[in-house]
């Protein structure tokens, strides 16, 4: 998709959060009304004749838009968090990040067989957490599942989508 306006408007950050990275940084996106409005017409386009009845949203910046789309596609916001952060009872997945392990988790209860799934994050690079997310969605068997990023880096040898495996759809706002 690669809209110009939102390409002109996401910054970069040489060496962050270590040095030889190129940080892409979604704020600069988020603190621009108009790029807002771009990214929810552009999801709600894609998603709008899907179905979703649930969008999960990946801690932390995947709340933002997760939560915009899912109200304007009348579905509910699942968050997906690290552990400790959801007062109920949770499912949980473990997974190995590129600076060690980690764990996300989803409220037991948040979803069921007869939801249709969007799990949404900002950023896809390594696709360490959005693979957790999926594995962790597949244990409550949807009835489908869609995933989404506002940005996809590919440009610096970073293959997420290739280590997301089969079996669902992606999309991206955004490919660098």
């Amino acid at each position: 998709m690669n809209n110009e306006y939102l390409m002109k408007n996401l910054r970069s950050i040489e060496d962050f959060p270590v040095q030889g990275v190129n940080f892409r940084d979604v704020t600069t996106l988020f603190k621009n009304a108009k790029c807002i409005e771009i990214m929810d017409d552009e999801l709600y386009e894609l998603y709008k004749d899907k179905g979703i009845t649930k969008v999960v949203g990946i801690e932390s910046r995947g709340f933002i838009m997760g939560a915009i789309l899912a109200r304007r596609l009348g579905a509910g916001l699942v968050m997906c968090r690290k552990p400790g952060k959801l007062p109920a009872e949770t499912v949980r997945q473990d997974f190995m990040k590129e600076y060690g392990p980690d764990t996300i988790e989803i409220h037991k209860d948040a979803i069921d067989e007869n939801d249709v799934v969007l799990i949404h994050d900002d950023l896809l690079a390594t696709g360490g957490t959005i693979k957790a997310a999926w594995e962790l969605v597949k244990k409550f068997n949807p009835k489908k599942c869609y995933m989404n990023f506002i940005i996809e880096i590919r440009d610096e040898g970073l293959f997420g989508r290739e280590n997301i495996g089969d079996g669902i759809e992606v999309t991206s706002l955004i490919t660098v």
